[in-house]
């Protein structure tokens, strides 16, 4: 088989796990991945976290998927990429986003070293998710008046909720809930996203202790802070900061007044609607 004729392969193997939501991973080369986002270009990129760079990709049908492309720093790589699939694989929720792909390869590169050029072995290491265009919660929470009306406020809360529950009926710990990491479809329905910091706890165990405490500042339990304890609790936690801030534009809880202020007007809004049927 040419090359051409095994990338057109793998290309309609990603369009089927595009267009079919029960069709499992597939395992993809990087010259594709590089192919559908324009070589990684700027204009291309999504956003950036503290594991790697997202960037958009189009595929021939003109469907559109977002591609995660991992820093190459050898201390997150292989630890952060084995984890995040390890999480995703099998992971099927209407809270969850959906995986698609995953691609892993070491390339031989000639490269600048001392005044002379050197083959070295650059290590490629992405994720390919669907591409949800409304972007991150946080892009909707900056006040207790924030664009989310009540009703989507809540469904929004009930959503991520039932995702966390999903995630720890799989025995998985997310580790890094927050804003950024829930996701919004067309309808406004929450995905939650970026398993990272993930960890799985084997049907015998309830915690973990580790001694490398990663997270996101504000969002991180107190015990995982200070004794590096990690439980289903952890999610928890965050979860609950997480509810805060969608009620309160702001993970503070010193506006509780201008919370129910901008509560009884829309209850007030609804009932001049009903009125008025």
């Amino acid at each position: 088989m040419t090359d051409n004729n095994h990338q057109e392969k793998e290309l309609a193997a990603l369009e089927n796990a595009f267009l079919d939501e029960s069709a499992d991973p597939v395992d993809l080369p990087f010259s594709l991945l590089k192919a559908i986002t324009g070589n990684f270009s700027e204009d291309n990129e999504i956003g950036r976290g503290g594991f790697g760079a997202v960037y958009k990709g189009v595929l021939p049908s003109g469907g559109i998927v977002a591609v995660k492309k991992l820093y190459e720093r050898l201390e997150i790589l292989d630890k952060n990429f084995k984890s995040e699939v390890a999480s995703l694989v099998g992971v099927k929720h209407k809270n969850m986003v959906r995986f698609l792909g995953h691609c892993s390869e070491t390339q031989h590169v000639m490269m600048p070293y001392k005044g002379k050029f050197v083959c070295a072995e650059e290590r490629q290491r992405l994720l390919c998710f669907e591409y949800l265009p409304k972007g991150c919660l946080a892009d909707y929470l900056s006040d207790a008046s924030c664009r989310l009306e009540w009703t989507t406020r809540y469904e929004i809360i009930k959503g991520i909720c039932e995702g966390v529950h999903y995630l720890h009926g799989q025995r998985i710990i997310h580790m890094d809930l927050k804003p950024q990491n829930v996701l919004l479809d067309d309808n406004m329905v929450p995905r939650i996203a970026d398993f990272g910091l993930s960890r799985r706890l084997s049907e015998s165990k309830s915690r973990a202790i580790t001694k490398n405490m990663i997270g996101t500042t504000g969002y991180m339990a107190p015990e995982f802070i200070n004794k590096g304890e990690i439980t289903f609790k952890t999610d928890i936690y965050s979860l609950g900061v997480i509810i805060t801030e969608i009620l309160m534009g702001h993970k503070e809880c010193s506006n509780v007044k201008e919370v129910i202020i901008f509560y009884m007007m829309f209850q007030e809004k609804q009932c001049r609607v009903s009125t008025a049927w």
